[in-house]
């Protein structure tokens, strides 16, 4: 059980709970997944075939890590504070794979500023499965329940919150309340902000990522004792940006004090325009409707888009690289009165029978 996935971040950095399945699995581009997704097969049962960036979207992320380390600094800077004022000696569970980043940021923010070597693992939860309990066990055995804290990279409407919290119900002590960077959807106290704002991290895929895949889980690859899964990426060693950005956003880090108060704020209203937006444009399955910039992303990578919608309002330095991404793919880009997201990516019906 202690022969850990590979990553390409440092061991010092994270300790990844997962089960190493590179070569077993073959990768699906987007066209066929989701057919396959949307007549029932799990999206973890399957892979998908990483997105080829190319050189223009690469330079829209370029620029996002100029434009977005400093804030997204600030924030990290925030949720650290936030953390250490909760719990004493925290341990940080990041959620595989987008808040490997932000965990790494954290572990580090504490180190610098409180000399607090902060123990810092990755474990896997899946919207439908659950939390990975092999990971779970291998924690618990090591340290208190009460010094849990979950971390991701953001939040979207808010479903893997609701996973995790009913997750933990199985768990007596642990505090279910995820940490992120950014929480548009309104729903954990642990964050840097409630701002939509470009996380440079979302828009690339395992090569921001630790060069790991998104995580697996299918019964005849992950037995009863193995952690859930993820494949490694080794061909794409020589375009690894997992530390250019945690060393773009720790270059803008101050780590003098910080005044953190409670934010008063509509809980669940991200969740509410999710549902607002399924009304709108007469979509039944809330699950393709992916409110946040991070998540917009994400479809345009990864799934088959129908339509993505941009707020009114949105600073066009925010969204450049979404537009250059539905431009590349032929995505309908839509302007929409957003309150709580900048944008929204729609992903297209595609029955299996089609």
């Amino acid at each position: 059980m202690d022969n850990f996935m590979r990553s390409s971040y440092d061991p010092k950095d994270v300790t990844v709970l997962l089960k190493d399945i590179t070569g077993l699995v073959e990768p699906l581009p987007a066209d066929k997944r989701e057919p396959l997704i949307q007549s029932g097969v799990h999206y973890c049962e399957m892979l998908p075939l990483e997105y080829d960036p190319s050189p223009a979207y690469i330079r829209e992320y370029e620029n996002a890590l100029k434009r977005f380390s400093g804030v997204t600094a600030r924030c990290i800077a925030a949720v650290s504070e936030r953390i250490i004022a909760d719990k004493e000696k925290p341990v940080l569970v990041s959620l595989a794979r987008a808040g490997l980043p932000a965990g790494i940021m954290i572990k580090h923010c504490l180190m610098k500023k409180y000399g607090l070597d902060i123990p810092h693992y990755a474990v896997s939860i899946i919207r439908g499965r659950g939390i990975d309990k092999n990971a779970m066990k291998y924690i618990l055995q090591r340290h208190s329940p009460r010094q849990i804290q979950f971390v991701d990279g953001w939040t979207g409407k808010g479903a893997i919150q609701n996973q995790v919290n009913e997750a933990m119900k199985d768990y007596e002590g642990i505090d279910p309340r995820i940490a992120v960077i950014s929480d548009p959807a309104y729903i954990t106290p642990f964050c840097g902000t409630h701002e939509d704002f470009l996380i440079a991290s979302s828009c690339l895929n395992s090569v921001v990522s630790g060069l790991m895949s998104r995580t697996f889980l299918r019964s005849d690859i992950i037995g009863e004792t193995d952690f859930h899964g993820a494949a490694y990426y080794g061909e794409l060693e020589s375009f690894d940006r997992s530390y250019e950005y945690i060393n773009a956003v720790e270059a803008c880090m101050e780590y003098g004090d910080i005044s953190i108060s409670a934010e008063p704020f509509e809980y669940g209203a991200g969740r509410a325009e999710t549902a607002e937006v399924a009304k709108t444009f007469g979509i039944s399955d809330i699950n393709l409707v992916k409110p946040g910039i991070g998540e917009t992303t994400r479809v345009l990578l990864r799934r088959v888009p129908y339509m993505v919608l941009i707020a009114e309002d949105a600073p066009p330095e925010y969204v450049a690289h979404i537009i250059e991404l539905a431009g590349e793919k032929g995505v309908p880009v839509k302007t929409y009165p957003l309150k709580c997201y900048r944008a929204c990516g729609i992903i297209k019906n595609m029955p299996a029978d089609m």
